[in-house]
């Protein structure tokens, strides 16, 4: 779906109209402008095709040309398609923004306008010189960024904020089994220690209370709960609770 809609007439500003497509092309990425001659598959139903860009669309932009006035037997024709794509952007409340095109181009006057199109000489405009193309092409930029604001998001790389109460991964690199959770509202149970060089005590009372056997390197608690692997030296307790709890109780 293209962000931005860029209504031209063909010997009166086309040449404009593909310099600010390249423009917006080359700032927000391809396709985020329609452009007829550029944007309409050859064999495709162009007046669908028009009409429901104008109305997926966040802005268009209406490229007047210096003779842009002077076609008027077109724009008193309902079916004049400058008209008509202009006519489908007030109607369906797409922002309207008149790019003159050139030094010379004179605001629009509602004097020389049909009623259907006189609200754009009440709209402010934005002019692009081709003496003065790059400074007036980072303008319009501008003007597009501040008015479609995914534009300006995506040009600046800003993520939308995560939802209240979501879980994010601060974990970074991990060589092992890693367990991602929020909230926890019991026992997490099944605690598995690798790599210890040391008894752990996950648990209460003593390391080697009440122990069911010991096989190799391998320590089983007596409650079965707490797998310690590896070659245990030294006394590291890790405690939550009274260790003087019997075997059984729970927090």
């Amino acid at each position: 779906m293209p962000d931005v809609f860029i209504n031209y007439r063909t010997g009166d500003g086309n040449d404009v109209a593909a310099l600010i497509d390249n423009e917006l092309a080359n700032r927000f990425g391809k396709d985020r402008a329609f452009r007829a001659s550029r944007s309409i598959a050859p064999g495709s139903v162009y007046p669908e095709a028009l009409l429901m860009s104008v109305r997926r669309s966040a802005l268009l932009l209406a490229v007047i040309g210096a003779d842009w006035i002077n076609f008027q037997s077109r724009l008193r024709d309902p079916e004049d398609w400058v008209r008509k794509e202009i006519e489908e952007a007030f109607s369906c409340g797409v922002p309207v923004v008149p790019v003159l095109a050139g030094r010379g181009t004179e605001r629009l006057r509602t004097a020389g306008l049909p009623d259907e199109l006189a609200r754009l000489a009440e709209l402010q405009s934005v002019r692009l010189d081709t003496q003065n193309a790059e400074a007036d092409l980072k303008r319009l930029g501008d003007v597009v960024a501040e008015m479609v604001p995914e534009l300006y998001d995506l040009e600046h790389g800003e993520a939308a904020s995560p939802a209240p109460g979501s879980v994010s991964n601060s974990v970074g690199d991990v060589s092992g089994t890693a367990v991602q959770s929020r909230d926890f509202t019991g026992d997490v149970g099944n605690t598995v220690v690798k790599g210890a060089t040391g008894p752990v005590h996950a648990g209460w009372g003593n390391i080697y209370q009440n122990s069911r056997h010991l096989s190799g390197d391998r320590h089983y608690s007596g409650n079965g709960m707490t797998n310690v692997e590896g070659n245990q030296r030294g006394d590291i307790r890790h405690r939550f609770g009274d260790a003087s709890r019997p075997e059984g109780d729970e927090l």
